[in-house]
């Protein structure tokens, strides 16, 4: 076999094995919408085994404590940008000391300094998609490499481009299976698991912050706003990238 015969074959397994996960998501999504969130990460975690993560913003550690029950010493992906609260980079050492995860740090190719003195000061205010992208989405597409499927704590209740977040999907983008093993729940939902497990949250949940990120792009929330109305406020941009 030739070297050039070789990585065709190669490239026809990958896509063969691209297909079958795709088809496997699609068929997943079906059978588990009804499924309890515990149940979701059992399958995830008997399916994908080490090849299957979760990824967390700090705001709560509600999918990092499901995944560690579905999986003990399961690998928490967390995306340290540059601009995270004190307090996110707390709840973030907080998990890692006291629940059975394994957490792994990424970080941007470029540092906040670096990246300033390449497109300016403050690029998050004049090109917060840029920002994103640089410190958000690349270093996460980088760091999923080793992973065929990969855990968010995406809710349909926080807003209406999540509405319609499937419990297991097909992340085209990043060729990999997603789960959103919390999509049904409620905010209620949430605080009660949080208050019978003694779940680790972000200590800003408890001062007016209903979603936590990047802390030049997140305000408080006022009475009556949905929960993710202090992200990038006043733009019309809602999400980083990560999720479409």
């Amino acid at each position: 076999m030739t070297l050039v015969q070789g990585n065709l074959k190669s490239q026809e397994s990958h896509k063969k094995t691209q297909e079958s996960l795709k088809s496997l998501a699609e068929q997943a999504g079906r059978d588990l919408e009804d499924a309890s969130a515990l149940d979701i990460l059992k399958w995830a975690a008997e399916t994908f085994g080490d090849r299957f993560c979760v990824t967390s913003s700090m705001e709560d550690a509600v999918v990092a404590h499901l995944a560690s029950r579905a999986r003990p010493g399961v690998d928490v992906v967390f995306l340290d940008t540059g601009y995270h609260f004190p307090e996110t980079i707390g709840t973030r050492d907080a998990v890692e000391a006291v629940m059975d995860v394994n957490v792994i740090t990424l970080l941007p190719w470029q540092s906040v300094d670096e990246q300033d003195a390449e497109y300016g000061p403050k690029l998050h205010d004049r090109d917060p998609d840029l920002c994103c992208a640089l410190r958000k989405v690349a270093p996460l597409e980088d760091g999923l490499k080793g992973y065929r499927a990969w855990a968010t704590g995406l809710r349909r209740d926080e807003s209406p481009t999540r509405a319609n977040t499937p419990v297991v999907s097909w992340d085209e983008k990043r060729q990999k299976v997603k789960i959103a093993p919390i999509a049904r729940w409620t905010q209620n939902d949430v605080d009660a698991y949080v208050a019978e497990h003694g779940i680790l949250t972000n200590p800003l949940l408890m001062d007016g912050y209903a979603s936590v990120g990047c802390a030049p792009c997140t305000r408080r929330v006022e009475a009556g706003e949905d929960a993710r109305a202090g992200r990038w406020a006043g733009r019309n941009k809602t999400e980083c990238g990560l999720h479409g």
